[in-house]
């Protein structure tokens, strides 16, 4: 009887784990030198996801990468930085706003905005957003744009 047991709680938490991994949904960003939005650019510049998405960040032209900026995601998530002209998978792993940047071309203002659920951080992205953008010595209202999509 009690081998009959743990084998049902065995099957019980595999079945909810493949379940949790087959609704996660795969997406894709490109990071760009240029899009009908502007110079230097992540296509899209704002993404909805869930947690337990991945992201991926694909660079379609040379010289990008991508990586979580510091202070502006959920806290207690995970953050990654992709290798230059490489792509780079991240798996969302809280709920809230992330901002994500291209380090070469961050002050150019090459920023992109990954909501997780919803966006529970929003507030306090959007307060350190006006000091993180005062690097950007183009597209200076890029960021600010962006988070004023998100509902």
């Amino acid at each position: 009887m009690k081998k009959k047991f743990l084998a049902g709680v065995l099957v019980s938490c595999l079945t909810a784990s493949l379940a949790t991994t087959a609704f996660a949904a795969e997406h894709t960003v490109q990071m760009l030198n240029g899009n009908a939005t502007g110079v230097m650019v992540f296509e899209p510049a704002l993404l909805n996801v869930e947690v337990g998405d991945t992201v991926t960040f694909v660079p379609k032209d040379m010289g990008h990468n991508a990586e979580t900026v510091s202070g502006l995601a959920p806290d207690g998530s995970a953050s990654f930085k992709g290798e230059l002209s490489k792509p780079v998978t991240f798996t969302v792993d809280k709920e809230g706003v992330y901002v994500v940047q291209c380090n070469p071309h961050a002050i150019m203002a090459m920023v992109g905005v990954i909501v997780a659920g919803a966006p529970t951080n929003l507030a306090d992205i959007q307060a350190k957003a006006t000091t993180y953008s005062e690097k950007f010595v183009m597209n200076k209202e890029r960021l600010t744009q962006i988070l004023a999509q998100i509902k």
